[in-house]
């Protein structure tokens, strides 16, 4: 076997031809960072930065994020709605994918407002210095703590159910103005995606059951401290689909017209996210911009249907706009030979910086960095560290021979790899860079073994040597 990427040369450099078609590339059908190619001394670069370098560096494992595939997503999602949508638009970028402060002040210099879920995440994004009316924080048991931080903050607060609602009112009714707010409603549209990432059909522990909006709607009629402005649904994650998307208008506008029985007015409708990513070779999305056009005419569609204004759109994409821009880079380690069955080749992370394998069955494509064009001689099942037979990050995948020490580059980790990571048996979490132009910023600092104690307490009593 061969690499099946194709390579176009210019100057000294070669770029990897594994993105989408068309004049602009599409960030989410990439396998790997749009800036990604090979140099001279057969390394993947990255932002113009050799990944083996910044190994040496930097240490391993090391997240990689390139600035440019990350700010040109943000930019066709933008460019997408004002093309498709005559009305205004604004995007939310779901920072649950990655949720630190470079990449929340990255999208929000693009434009993009940002959708949170945490206390943490909210506080990481104001640190960011993310304007407060472009933050909309979601959450389907939110804490009092977290209620009333959103209200000292000024964002927006989707609601997800009666307890959070009623609460909201109570907290509302000393605040100096009326609350902004949205509705999560469940609209009950399937998609083929993993279980536990289908969140729009009606078994589902987000929003309220659609049955219950005309009690909801009144509700707010008689509670004006409560700013409602308008209506949220989500469907899943990772979909290729477009259907889903297209129906997904018909059932909001439907909620829109509900709402003006009761006096409300709603002026926003968000769609929520889910557009997936190229993970391998096998993988099509559709693009940023079909995405994108679906939606606007779903909605436009509806709304010319029930003889409504339009609304501000807004949509929350995360995936599609941060997890092709990132890899993760390992060194190897030992390596294990079984005759007949399977050569294993441990590298020096695993579950606790990517989870995504052991908990959804998720599949990556694997590249020595440091050996690009080598051919692919045999296949390895790439073992993470942990002590878990589990910890598997690519099983049966193509590669040359591997010899101690070679990098392996793993393609399309910038979503929910750092953000799930975890210190599972007490490994420290990686450090992650930001490239550009041939330039390595640190974003995130390496854990070190003092960090994982910070938060110990060892009670005198237990730190005593025992008498005798």
């Amino acid at each position: 076997m061969v690499s099946t990427f194709t390579v176009t040369t210019l100057g000294s450099t070669q770029y990897l031809g594994i993105q989408g078609e068309g004049p602009e590339p599409s960030p989410n059908q990439s396998l790997l960072p749009l800036t990604a190619a090979v140099n001279q001394a057969d390394h993947l670069v990255v932002g113009g930065c050799d990944v083996v370098d910044l190994v040496e560096q930097f240490g391993s494992p090391l997240y990689v994020l390139d600035d440019h595939t990350l700010r040109t997503a943000c930019q066709q999602y933008r460019r997408g709605f004002a093309r498709h949508y005559p009305g205004e638009a604004l995007v939310l970028y779901a920072s649950k994918a990655w949720n630190c402060m470079a990449v929340c002040a990255i999208v929000a210099a693009e434009g993009l407002g940002i959708d949170v879920v945490s206390a943490g995440e909210l506080f990481t994004a104001t640190q960011a210095g993310v304007r407060p009316e472009t933050i909309y924080f979601h959450g389907n048991n939110k804490s009092l703590e977290e209620l009333t931080l959103a209200l000292a903050v000024g964002c927006r607060i989707v609601v997800d159910n009666w307890l959070e609602l009623q609460t909201l009112a109570t907290l509302a009714a000393t605040a100096s103005q009326p609350v902004p707010m949205l509705l999560r409603i469940t609209p009950g549209i399937e998609c083929h995606t993993h279980e536990y990432i289908r969140t729009g059909h009606l078994d589902s522990k987000f929003g309220f059951d659609p049955d219950q909006i005309e009690a909801v709607f009144e509700f707010l009629a008689n509670h004006p401290q409560l700013h409602c402005l308008g209506v949220h649904a989500h469907i899943g994650s990772q979909i290729f689909e477009l259907n889903p998307h297209g129906d997904l208008g018909g059932v909001m506008a439907q909620w829109l017209v509900a709402a003006q029985a009761y006096g409300l007015a709603l002026t926003e409708l968000d769609v929520g996210g889910g557009l997936g990513i190229r993970y391998t070779e096998a993988d099509d999305p559709p693009s940023i911009d079909t995405w994108v056009q679906t939606v606007c005419d779903s909605v436009v569609t509806a709304c010319q249907t029930h003889q409504l204004p339009l609304p501000r759109l807004l949509c929350e994409p995360g995936r599609s706009l941060i997890g092709s821009a990132c890899i993760t880079a390992y060194r190897v380690g030992s390596q294990k030979q079984i005759p007949g069955l399977r050569t294993y080749a441990a590298v020096d992370g695993g579950m606790s910086d990517n989870p995504r394998p052991i908990t959804y069955q998720s599949v990556y494509r694997a590249l020595v960095a440091n050996r690009m064009t080598a051919p692919l001689d045999q296949r390895v099942t790439l073992a993470g560290k942990h002590c878990e037979s589990g910890d598997i990050v690519i099983k049966d995948a193509p590669l040359p021979v591997l010899q101690d020490q070679d990098v392996i580059a793993i393609a399309a980790t910038g979503a929910y790899n750092y953000s799930m990571a975890s210190n599972y048996n007490r490994v420290p979490r990686p450090a992650a860079v930001l490239v550009h132009h041939g330039e390595a910023e640190l974003i995130l600092r390496r854990e070190t073994l003092q960090d994982l104690i910070r938060q110990d307490c060892l009670p005198a009593t237990l730190g005593q040597t025992p008498q005798t």
